[in-house]
């Protein structure tokens, strides 16, 4: 029997900023040529780190986050990764100084700053406490909520134990993909980013499809924070593929048939 790869413990962060008619979310496209999901219009995210759990952070701790997240132990260093992907994919940093106060990041030489680091952190010259710790400052955990937990299903060469979650962008930075491991990213409403789908001028993923289907009847950043915030027992998704009719069909927790795969 194949042995069944154990899914890798990670975190994916939807960015958003409110603008005319709603809000706007941060999608990059993954590098065509990557193993995993190439090409494909995703929100920032990857594996966790072992500095994840070393991080400076403000307004949150590990007993807190890990009772959000349904864990014993361990979940705060989700909120650092996903944040750190943000930083890592996108550029944008959310954080605070000490005290609490937002630090913003919003001229000419701030800004070469933190590229300057973030080359470093993707060449793996540096980590983010250290960019951290230089800076003097904390990732900001007041500004990011939990919002769904999804499991690769058995099968794919890759498996991750995702927790997703939503941010609100920091004002004055600018967004940008790697150039590296992301080639391209937009700006685009939840209803947009779907209907291109649709149309296929991007691809998607089921994950990413589902996410932006829970927040997309949201009219502001602050009522999809408030959203995400008020849900109690998330169920992890974990999907199942059966055939049927000589067809593959995906199941979800809650379809039927899907406790007898």
């Amino acid at each position: 029997m194949a042995e069944i790869l154990v899914p890798r413990a990670a975190a994916t962060v939807l960015t958003l900023r409110d603008a005319l008619n709603g809000y706007e979310i941060l999608m990059v496209r993954r590098n065509v040529r990557s193993e995993f999901m190439g090409g494909v219009y995703v929100f920032p995210g990857g594996g966790l780190d072992d500095d994840d759990h070393a991080a400076p952070v403000f307004g949150m701790d590990d007993e807190r986050a890990s009772a959000r997240l349904g864990l014993v132990n361990g979940g705060l260093g989700y909120y650092v990764a996903a944040l750190r992907e943000l930083f890592e994919e996108a550029g944008l940093l959310v954080v605070c100084d000490t005290q609490g106060h937002e630090v913003l990041y919003d001229d000419a030489a701030q800004r070469a700053r933190l590229d300057a680091y973030r080359a470093s952190l993707n060449a793996h010259e540096t980590t983010l406490s250290e960019v951290l710790s230089a800076e003097g400052v904390c990732l900001d955990l007041r500004q990011i909520e939990y919002l769904a937990h999804w499991i690769t299903p058995i099968g794919p060469p890759r498996r991750y134990d995702t927790r997703f979650f939503v941010v609100r962008a920091p004002e004055g930075q600018r967004a940008s993909h790697d150039q590296s491991e992301t080639t391209d990213m937009q700006w685009l409403r939840p209803d947009e980013a779907l209907l291109a789908h649709e149309r296929g001028e991007i691809q998607m993923v089921m994950p990413t499809i589902r996410n932006l289907q829970a927040i997309a009847g949201h009219s502001s950043v602050q009522e999809v924070l408030a959203f995400a915030a008020s849900q109690e027992g998330i169920v992890a998704m974990l999907p199942r593929a059966v055939h049927r009719d000589g067809e593959v069909v995906v199941l979800f927790p809650g379809d039927e048939g899907y406790g007898d795969t």
